[in-house]
């Protein structure tokens, strides 16, 4: 028997505003911290890009209002921009999270795009600093100045700093960011999640205790979980039972139970993100809540 997928008073189900669409595993980095423990061998998984499309779709009738394209890095796959497009016009906003290490002329159009945002990942304002966890040479570089490009053309833009080494220079970074004009930027601990793990073992301490409450991920797989972050509590496949049967399974509300909860604040916006309604879930508040700004 399946739980009833009920709507809220803001038209979401089960109170889902967001999507994460892990489209990829691929990416050019391999950072020491990576949940996902992606890397330039990742692959894009089983899912199509006719399967993304349909999820998107299944989601806006849902009533989520935006969908995160995440990976890997999702502009190494080869329908971001097509995913991009139906997303917008089905009317749902898109938060792309890349590294920018790069993109390519044409790209800029496509982010430009009203109801388009960029996140991305920054941790130090040395190079040698931010390449010893990026693990690619000219990394820093090439993110700096896409950051500043992203910031001149006035796309909405938000930064996570996660320190990862010890002595990091995380407010040295941050201050960097803001002489490049950027003004959304949390900073958090690393997570003992994916690369940064000891073990497989799930930490359900590690998460933000809002998993599922407000948002849920799908993986290249097409298996659903409750965050990127809990990616190891799958709840259901979208190819084998499409997201509404998945939402309003059994399986989803008790994973979801299991997940430790914080009380006092509402659900998370997408990927734990800094709160565009004044939620309060911005890692630089919430000690065990982590953006995924390791990509």
């Amino acid at each position: 028997m399946a739980t009833v997928v009920e709507s809220t008073s803001e038209g979401t189900v089960n109170g889902l505003r967001s999507l994460e669409l892990e489209i990829t595993g691929a990416c050019q980095l391999q950072c020491t911290h990576c949940f996902a423990e992606s890397s330039p061998q990742g692959t894009h998984g089983v899912m199509t890009a006719v399967e993304w499309r349909r999820v998107i779709t299944d989601a806006a009738a849902l009533g989520v209002r935006e969908v995160q394209l995440i990976g890997g890095e999702p502009t190494a796959h080869p329908a971001w921009i097509e995913l991009v497009e139906h997303a917008l016009s089905v009317g749902l906003k898109v938060e792309v999270y890349s590294n920018l290490f790069h993109v390519r002329p044409a790209w800029w159009d496509v982010l430009s795009r009203a109801g388009v945002s960029v996140a991305t990942s920054y941790y130090s304002d040395r190079a040698e600093e931010h390449e010893a966890i990026t693990t690619r040479s000219g990394s820093f570089e090439r993110t700096r100045a896409n950051v500043a490009e992203v910031v001149r053309r006035g796309i909405p833009l938000r930064v996570g700093i996660v320190s990862v080494l010890p002595g990091q220079r995380v407010d040295e970074a941050r201050q960097d960011l803001e002489t490049l004009g950027v003004t959304r930027i949390r900073t958090d601990r690393t997570q003992r999640l994916g690369r940064a793990a000891a073990d497989a073992t799930v930490e359900l301490s590690e998460l933000c205790g809002r998993c599922g409450r407000g948002q849920a991920a799908i993986l290249p797989t097409g298996d659903v979980t409750p965050c990127v972050m809990a990616r190891a509590l799958t709840t259901g496949n979208v190819r084998e039972q499409g997201l509404v049967a998945v939402l309003g399974g059994n399986a989803w509300a008790e994973t979801v139970k299991v997940i430790p909860p914080r009380l006092g604040s509402g659900p998370c916006d997408p990927d734990c993100k800094p709160g565009l309604d004044g939620g309060d879930c911005s890692p630089a508040e919430q000690e065990a809540c982590e953006p995924s700004y390791d990509k």
